[in-house]
């Protein structure tokens, strides 16, 4: 069987604009990281990021399931000696509703510089307004 090069400068990258409203966390999440993996296209390789971008609109909108909504917790470190701070899914909801998909996401992407560049292509925003209505997304339906 014979595997066919691809180089990343004959890639094309879509955009994609999906609606967060009562869409459940981790379904959504798995979803976005498959478009931004490129895992929809037929020419999927592993060590390339041929991934679409992806935006993301009504962040402030997204569910989760069980008592997620009153227990899950958020944890990060400050850097310094006892700096563990963590923040509750509520608190993170009506604060920065945009990184609660952005650290689902982030999880589900390959660690390291291509995860990371990876990560770089998902814009996320807590209403349904963007500035990416140039780019002409198409709405994908998740």
């Amino acid at each position: 069987m014979k595997k066919s090069i691809i180089h990343k400068q004959l890639v094309k990258k879509n955009w994609y604009c999906v609606d967060a409203t009562n869409k459940i966390l981790g379904r959504l999440s798995s979803n976005i990281a498959s478009y931004l993996r490129g895992k929809n296209k037929p020419e999927y390789s592993r060590n390339l990021d041929n991934g679409d971008y992806i935006i993301v609109i009504n962040a402030k909108k997204i569910l989760v399931t069980g008592k997620k909504q009153n227990d899950k917790i958020y944890y990060h470190h400050t850097g310094y000696i006892g700096g563990i701070k963590k923040i509750k899914f509520q608190d993170m909801l009506s604060i920065y509703p945009e990184r609660i998909i952005y650290l689902a996401v982030k999880g589900m992407l390959p660690k390291g510089i291509l995860g990371r560049n990876m990560l770089k292509k998902l814009k996320i925003f807590s209403t349904e307004n963007h500035n990416h209505q140039s780019q002409n997304p198409i709405f994908l339906k998740i």
